[in-house]
């Protein structure tokens, strides 16, 4: 075979194996290639073409463009009060305050199956990191629970007998904040052993985040209600205005809070903060961040009780599968999942159809 015969057919092969590969990451991960943009069924007359419209026609690609704004009810696996779910590790996690199993566990949001929690607390939040799911609790004997797979939790000592709120975990750390007690931040580096540590005031503080670098967390009172830490350890309190804020995100290179009212605020480094208008004053308890969207849920248990933006700055009202309070929402797998302490129909996903 004369080389640059060869050449050309290794050339060919080559291109038809990206093709293949580019359409195929496509399907299952919500992007368009400038390749196979606007491309024709006519134009199928080289081979090429013809691979691509093959795989087109096998893997289409996924429409994205209905996420957080389409939304479907399912039921929990208890009529419990559903307070935190999060994802890690292809699963999502939830927990409550209340029931036999206060832990229930899913890969795509419409199934749940039953756990036991480590002890019979008040489970407020959780967050996954360094292969584990770590949950905080505002009451019991042992405030913090760990669990390497979702299914199997082991108590643990947390650093003070305070009402821990909210977890996160950056940077190796996993801190938790709480509304009360001497020294509400605790920090761990493997989510087992705890130790306290002052909070930048002495406020309620609701929820921490990670992003860029940084541990954010936000309070519904005191004079400065946000605070800072790159460690978990020192902490700077953050003039953000006096609205009761009540969760915090980041995403998309920014931090975005929302309160039980009419603002929500944005910041690109959490220290100076942008306020917004939310699209109704309701008490929008949780915010997510996923597939290029903030999604925020209310527990004011009206139908607008989901509000949406890809900028963190200009909202948008969609509509609930029912009148639920929905106290906390999670993204992952191309799925959003918000959960309800509601008797019935309380999870509720958008999925990337």
């Amino acid at each position: 075979m004369a080389p640059f015969i060869y050449k050309h057919r290794k050339i060919l092969a080559l291109r038809h194996l990206v093709l293949l590969l580019l359409t195929t990451a496509m399907a299952v991960q919500c992007v368009a290639h400038p390749l196979v943009q606007g491309m024709d069924s006519d134009a199928v007359e080289d081979s090429s073409n013809l691979l691509l419209f093959a795989a087109l026609t096998l893997f289409p690609p996924i429409d994205c463009s209905d996420d957080g704004t389409v939304w479907t009810p399912y039921s929990a696996t208890e009529p419990n009060f559903w307070t935190a779910v999060t994802f890690g590790n292809g699963l999502f996690v939830a927990l409550s305050s209340g029931g036999s199993n206060q832990v229930m566990t899913s890969t795509t949001g419409v199934e749940w199956s039953p756990w036991s929690s480590a002890e019979g607390n008040s489970w407020a939040g959780i967050i996954y990191g360094n292969g584990l799911f770590v949950a905080v609790s505002s009451d019991g004997s042992n405030r913090v629970m760990t669990s390497a797979d979702g299914f199997n939790w082991t108590a643990r000592t947390a650093a003070a007998a305070n009402s821990w709120t909210s977890i996160a975990y950056g940077n190796g750390i996993y801190v938790a904040v709480s509304s009360d007690g001497a020294n509400r931040v605790m920090r761990s580096i493997d989510g087992i052993s705890w130790t306290s540590h002052s909070a930048a005031e002495l406020n309620s503080w609701n929820n921490v985040t990670f992003g860029d670098g940084l541990f954010v967390a936000v309070s519904s009172d005191g004079t400065n209600r946000v605070m800072t830490s790159s460690d978990g350890i020192n902490w700077t309190a953050q003039i953000a205005g006096s609205a009761t804020w009540w969760d915090v995100v980041y995403g998309n290179g920014k931090f975005v809070g929302v309160e039980l009212g009419s603002t929500t605020m944005s910041s690109s480094n959490g220290a100076d903060w942008d306020f917004h208008s939310a699209v109704a004053p309701e008490m929008w308890s949780t915010v997510t961040y996923g597939d290029g969207l903030f999604v925020s849920v209310s527990a004011s248990a009206t139908t607008d009780s989901i509000m949406v933006t890809p900028d963190g700055t200009n909202w948008t009202s969609q509509q609930a599968p029912n009148d639920h309070a929905w106290l906390s929402i999670a993204y992952g797998s191309g799925t959003f999942v918000a959960v309800s302490p509601a008797l019935n129909d309380n999870v509720m996903i958008s999925v990337c159809d």
